[in-house]
Parts: C-alpha cells; structure tokens; sequence
C-alpha cells in the first residue's frame, strides 16, 4: 500500500459520501477525515421520501443512516455547498466553500449526487414539487392531505420510478392522482414488457396514466389551482404538481476545474473503472460520477442506492492506494408499489435474446401480478427482474454473473 494522504475531503454528505468515509476508516485510515453537505441534515437514507415518509406514519420511519454510538472522526461542514475545485499540480486539490472557507486535501473525493431536473416553465409556482431531499418531502405530503381534504387532483409528471411510487403513496393517501408519462406506460424504458404489471396495479387502484403525453409546462388557474399544459391536448387541472422527470449530475461547481466530464452522461465526471479522474488524488462516485464500463465499453453512471453504498468502498481503497480493490456486486434497485416489492437486479441490457415475455418470463405471469423474469447471456443469467417474488428473485440474484467485458477501448480517464 502506497502512502496514505494526510486529509482526505470527501464532498457530499449523502449515501455514496457517507459509504466512502466510513470504508476509509474500516480500511484502517487514520489521517484527517473532512466531509461537506450543502443541507444542514446529517446523513440520511433517501429512498424511503417517495414512499414511507409520505405515508401518515411518516414520523416512525427512520431516515438516519449513522448508527446510534458510530464516530468516524470526521470534520463536518454541512448546510454550505462547494463552489469551486482547484486542484494541486502535486495531487489533490482545495475545495472552496459557500461561506467562504477552504478546505485542502491530499485526495478529494466528489460525491455530490445529483439534482432534480427542474427545467420545465412554472417550477417556481405555489404547488409545484419536486422530490430529492427531505425538506421536499415534507413540504410534499402537506400538500398531499391537503388534496385529501379538497379532492383536488394530484398531478405526476414522469413516469419513472419516483413518479410511480409517489403516485401509488398519494393514492393510498385517498388523492385523485393522474400520471403523464412520454410512453405508453410508466417504467416502460426500466421494464421493457413487465411494465404492463405496473401499469395494471396503478389501474387498478384508481390512477389515472395519460399516456404520450409531451408536458410543456405549469401555469396558474384559477380557484387556487394549477393547469398542467399539454403538447395537443387541453390543459389537465391539478392543485398540486410533482415532477419527476429525471436528475442531473451536481457538478456545476466544478466549472473550469479540469475535472473531465461526460456530455453523454449528462456531463457526469469521467472516471475509470475504480473512481479515479483525470486529475491525480481526485476521485468520484454516486450519481455524480460516470466510471468506466467495462462490460459496455464505455462510460456509464449507475444511479442505484446500492452501487452508491458498494462504490465507496472502491475509492476509499483506491484513495489508500490498496493493491487489491473491493469488488461490487451487479446493480440492484428495488421500489415499493401498492403492497408490493418491485425488484431488478444486473444487467438487462447485455442480455443475448429478445426481451419479450417468452424468452425471460421463468415464474408467475404479469396477470397474477407476481412473476419472475431471467436474463442470459450464453445462458448465463445477467439480470433477474421480479415483482412480488422476493424469494424467487434472491436465489438467482445470487447466481447472476457479471459478464465478460465487451470492449476494452476508452478505459483511461
């Protein structure tokens, strides 16, 4: 193992950030350890604000994802956001402050997630959410029973994960809820075929799926309320509005940084296969970071809770200049719709045969609203897709393989 740095910075104070200080400190680093989050809360876990924390019993989930006596003597500078990285000819860099301080390390890690895309006219508007931390989420579910009380409609634009499972936690709620998805179902581009069995809960729990919809933008109505604005199609009514049309990764701080960025991946910063940047003692993960795909030949960002967590114990060895570095285990996600888990695993994509119902579906059937689904390459398992079949899923998510790389051009930072 090569030196270790004497102060490490990690940038972010969210799951991947969290992940990677707490590796470097099971992995034995004793140097100084600071870590910025630009929201005032200490390190939360996200994924329950579209679905548990919006329910009525909000207050009993728990969010924290420190344990109740874990010190990792660390520096914490939270409630200020980095605004500039400067790196060091010698490796590192210093990281500028939004309250003026400067924080300098031998190796800096950037973990600053991502932000919710917010570029459609009328975001600003009274009633117009978006859903990434937990001060949106609280502001969300007020409006939400505030639509139970009135009748009023919840209006969802996107039709990914986020808005499905806001969608089904606001109709559990007792809101009337309309989605506007650009396919014909939601999750149609996650799902492939088996997104009809998403699209049958939400129908038959009373959503209403406008389906090709092309959302221009939110406007004011009348009667306190808000018009949803349509490419070809009359304006839809709504009191509250929740977009979840996508993120950006949060790298507008690193302007004129050197810092490598990927335009395809939605100028995500370029990594090789372990997190490390075209700057020496710069690194990067979480939805920020696009690492090297080895598996597609390319760069590629996993925005996945569990690649986050995973991930940061790759740079924390990377950072301490470990010989041997942890290995992940393929993506996983999982969402939580009407009752029932919703669960994907590897690499779908990279899959040999057609995606239809008669090459993957192995248990269940989209009817019954329980199935499994396996994806091989050379008859290998690389992905197992399930809903409502947690048991069924585990045991050949425990088999998938990860496959041979495809290409093995374009793998320097």
């Amino acid at each position: 193992m090569s030196t270790a740095p004497r102060r490490v910075v990690i940038v972010g104070a969210s799951l991947a950030g969290l992940s990677t200080a707490r590796a470097l400190r099971v992995q034995g680093y004793t140097g100084k350890v600071v870590v910025v989050g630009n929201e005032i809360h200490r390190p939360y876990d996200r994924p329950p604000l579209s679905k548990d924390f919006l329910g009525a019993n909000h207050a009993q989930v728990e969010l924290s994802l420190e344990g109740d006596a874990e010190d990792l003597d660390a520096t914490w500078h939270l409630g200020v956001h980095a605004t500039a990285l400067r790196p060091d000819s010698a490796g590192g860099a210093s990281v500028q402050l939004s309250d003026g301080a400067t924080v300098e390390g031998d190796a800096v890690v950037a973990a600053t997630g991502a932000a919710a895309r917010c570029d459609l006219p009328g975001v600003g508007l009274p009633g117009v959410h978006l859903l990434r931390t937990i001060d949106d989420a609280v502001a969300l579910r007020a409006d939400l029973h505030k639509a139970v009380e009135t009748g009023h409609t919840v209006a969802i634009v996107g039709g990914g994960f986020i808005g499905s499972e806001v969608a089904a936690t606001a109709r559990q709620l007792g809101c009337q809820v309309t989605v506007f998805v650009p396919d014909d179902v939601p999750l149609r581009g996650a799902l492939g075929p088996y997104a009809e069995a998403v699209a049958a809960l939400h129908a038959a729990h009373g959503v209403t799926v406008r389906p090709y919809s092309q959302v221009l933008g939110i406007r004011p109505s009348d009667a306190d309320e808000l018009e949803v604005c349509l490419d070809g199609a009359e304006p839809v009514r709504a009191a509250t509005v929740v977009l979840g049309i996508g993120a950006a990764p949060a790298v507008g701080w690193l302007a004129d940084s050197g810092l490598e960025l990927n335009a395809a991946a939605g100028n995500a910063i370029v990594c090789d296969a372990s997190g490390g940047t075209n700057l020496p003692g710069v690194y990067a993960v979480g939805d920020c970071a696009a690492w090297f795909d080895a598996h597609r030949g390319r760069h590629h960002r996993i925005e996945h809770w569990t690649s986050a967590k995973e991930r940061g114990a790759v740079v924390a060895a990377r950072v301490l200049g470990a010989e041997k570095l942890p290995v992940c285990r393929p993506p996983y996600v999982w969402s939580d719709l009407y009752g029932k888990r919703l669960q994907l695993a590897g690499y779908r994509d990279l899959a040999d045969h057609p995606d239809t119902l008669e090459q993957t579906l192995q248990a269940g059937s989209l009817a019954d609203g329980s199935f499994t689904a396996v994806y091989r390459r050379g008859g290998q398992p690389v992905a197992v897709l399930a809903l409502d079949q947690s048991r069924e899923f585990n045991q050949i998510r425990r088999r998938l393989v990860i496959p041979v790389p495809t290409a093995v051009q374009g793998e320097s930072a």
